[in-house]
């Protein structure tokens, strides 16, 4: 069927137009002003189309955790929050390190998800960090992206192996980076002045930059495609930015929490994520390195717990927040409405041009004539209120509950298809 959305402005690269979008579910048929031949007409009046929203590091729980997330449950959060495309992490209950594995959990994908949910493989059997996962086999099946998230690779010769094989399979680590030799058990938070008045033990910054800056070493030297995760500290991207000058091909991601919150913020376990929340120096040195390339777009690890996981003290609750249907809004709210430092266009570049370039994904990321017909239509600049007892996703683990945003999405289409509609 074809469709019109009419009357609202569009993020056409870097400028914001008024214009028609005609598109049907195999893609973009036409931008421009006063088009016809729809079937359907979606008014616009009011709202501005960006293109659907990428996200490359979500948890959904399933196969495994189902009563922390689902499929379904995760991809309806998605779309709640203008995602189109997100990539599922595979520390999951079983691993999809195997054929038979996979082949399972991506028909559940076909049959559950709303959006577009593109599974990770582990890049050690197991994610147990000893053996690396039979690459090949897997990208016939088409996974072409790999990652251990959750625990990283800690032995150096098993990740160089891994990377040997990863580069001779043409296939991309995303890798969370994290040396427990830095870290005590029970520690989580930032080490810093404020957690210990707290009295909460602390996760110092080369507790990830460490096996950051060994991963980018051999990613230098093998020429592989690398992805770091949720970078929080400025020792991360002190060396990121050398591994870039050096010709690496490398790239990472910061999430929307360590833009917008830090360590002194934190009052419970709402707030409690691994990497954890750092000072305002290093996040003001994540703001400025998102800004100057340095990092190269925005995450959410979107990490759904229950209540049961995150009700306890906080160096026995679950790391991880639930961010899908926040990070949007709050993104645009504090940096685009409120601050100006950043105009739509840059966040939507980051959200979603970005991210699908690095990983490949060439039919989307941008409002044109022939990519997928995956939009996302907000109101901006009206107040509205986040409540998690609105979420799509089952988990309610949120630090951003009650606070005001000037940014709700109306409309979420992805496939040419509505998968989430604002009520009136």
């Amino acid at each position: 069927m074809i469709r019109r959305i009419a009357g609202a402005e569009a993020v056409i690269g870097d400028e914001i137009v008024r214009t028609d979008i005609l598109f049907d579910e195999n893609g973009i048929i036409d931008i421009g002003p006063d088009l016809h031949g729809e079937e359907e007409l979606i008014d616009g009046s009011g709202c501005t189309v960006l293109p659907g929203l990428i996200d490359v590091h979500v948890h959904f729980r399933e196969p495994g955790y189902e009563q922390k997330e689902t499929i379904l449950t995760g991809s309806k959060a998605a779309a709640h929050g203008g995602f189109t495309t997100v990539f599922a992490m595979p520390n999951l209950n079983p691993f999809p390190d195997t054929p038979e594995v996979m082949r399972t959990y991506l028909q559940k994908i076909r049959e559950d998800s709303v959006i577009n949910t593109v599974p990770y493989g582990t890049i050690t059997q197991g994610e147990k960090g000893q053996i690396p996962t039979d690459y090949e086999e897997l990208k016939k099946l088409g996974i072409r992206w790999f990652s251990d998230d959750g625990v990283g690779v800690a032995d150096c010769s098993v990740m160089q192996e891994a990377m040997l094989k990863a580069k001779e399979a043409g296939v991309m680590f995303a890798c969370h980076t994290e040396d427990m030799n830095y870290r005590r058990p029970g520690a989580c938070v930032h080490e810093s002045e404020y957690g210990r008045s707290m009295g909460w033990d602390g996760i110092p910054g080369e507790c990830e930059s460490e096996q950051l800056k060994r991963d980018l070493m051999l990613a230098e030297k093998y020429g592989l495609k690398y992805h770091g995760c949720h970078i929080s500290s400025h020792l991360s991207t002190d060396a990121l930015r050398e591994a870039k000058k050096a010709g690496a091909d490398v790239s990472a991601e910061v999430t929307a929490h360590h833009l917008l919150l830090e360590d002194t913020d934190v009052k419970g376990p709402d707030w409690k994520m691994n990497p954890p929340l750092r000072s305002h120096a290093d996040r003001m040195e994540l703001i400025r390195s998102l800004e100057d390339g340095t990092l190269d777009f925005i995450a959410s690890d979107h990490a759904p717990h229950t209540s049961a996981d995150k009700d306890k003290p906080m160096a026995q609750s679950a790391f991880g927040i639930v961010s899908l249907e926040t990070s949007f809004a709050m993104l645009y709210t504090e940096f685009v409405h409120r601050q100006k430092r950043w105009t739509l266009p840059q966040l939507v570049r980051w959200m979603s041009t970005a991210p699908a370039e690095r990983f490949g994904l060439t039919d989307r990321g941008a409002i044109r004539k022939g990519m997928r017909s995956d939009l996302t239509i907000v109101r901006l600049n009206e107040e509205n209120l986040i409540r998690k007892e609105e979420f799509f996703s089952k988990g309610k683990n949120t630090p951003f509950d009650g606070c005001t945003v000037f940014a709700a999405v109306e409309e979420t289409i992805c496939g040419g298809k509505t998968v989430y509609r604002r009520k009136p």
